[in-house]
C-alpha cells in the first residue's frame, strides 16, 4: 500500500508547482545539427541522434523518482523539476499517436546512468528507450539547459523534434509536464496539415 501511495504521488502534480520561465537557454538550438555522439540506451543499444533517418522526438527531463529514494530537498520548489514520471507516462500513452503523425523514433533523455533509467522503463512500462548522457557529452556539445542540485547536474525539461539529424523544433520551457506529449502532438498535427496543403 505504501508503494502504491508513493507511486501515486509521483504521478500526481501538486497544484502549486512553480512555473518555469523561458531563460533563453534553448534559443540557440533550432537548426542545430546533432553531433556524432553515441548514447547508451535502456534497450542495450547505443544511439547516435545524428544518424537517425526521419523524424525523432526526444524529451529531456531532470530525473525520475525511484521507489524508496527521497527527492532532493526543495525539489518541488525548483521550477520545472517535478513531473518527470507524468511526462514519461504521457509519452508512453500517446506513443501510437506520435507514430501516426510521422515520428519514427521516440526517446527520453536524462543524465542518470542506464541502470537507474532501466528501472524506470520497466516500472512505468515504457514502450521506448531512455538515453543516458551520464558523461554530459551531448549536453556540453549542444549546450542543453542544465541546473545543479544535491551534487547532480540535471537537464532542464525540454523536447526536441529532430529531422534527419537536425533540430527543427524545441519546446522550452515545458509546463505542465503531464501535458508535454499533447503539446508535441498538437504541433506535429499542425505541421502535417501544413505540408498536406
Amino acid at each position: 500500500m505504501m508503494a502504491q501511495q508513493q507511486e501515486k504521488n509521483w504521478l500526481e502534480l501538486p497544484p502549486d508547482l512553480p512555473v518555469p520561465q523561458d531563460d533563453g537557454a534553448a534559443s540557440h538550438m533550432t537548426g542545430l545539427e546533432m553531433p556524432e555522439i553515441a548514447l547508451a540506451a535502456t534497450d542495450g543499444t547505443r544511439v547516435s541522434l545524428a544518424r537517425l533517418a526521419g523524424r525523432t522526438v526526444v524529451y529531456a527531463y531532470p530525473k525520475t523518482g525511484a521507489p524508496g529514494v527521497p527527492s532532493p530537498d526543495g525539489w518541488d520548489m525548483i521550477p520545472g523539476a517535478r513531473g518527470c514520471t507524468p511526462q514519461s507516462c504521457g509519452f508512453r500513452d500517446h506513443f501510437d499517436v506520435l507514430k501516426s503523425l510521422g515520428v519514427a523514433h521516440l526517446f527520453g533523455l536524462s543524465t542518470q546512468d542506464t541502470a537507474y533509467q532501466r528501472e524506470a522503463v520497466e516500472r512505468l512500462q515504457l514502450s521506448f528507450p531512455i538515453l543516458s548522457d551520464e558523461d554530459l557529452k551531448l549536453t556540453t556539445a549542444i549546450r542543453l539547459p542544465i541546473f545543479e542540485v544535491a551534487g547532480m547536474i540535471l537537464l532542464k525539461r525540454l523536447v526536441l523534434v529532430i529531422d534527419d539529424g537536425v533540430i527543427s523544433k524545441v519546446f522550452y520551457p515545458v509546463f505542465p509536464p503531464d501535458r508535454s506529449a499533447e503539446e508535441v502532438i498538437a504541433w506535429l498535427d499542425a505541421d502535417v496539415r501544413h505540408w498536406k496543403r
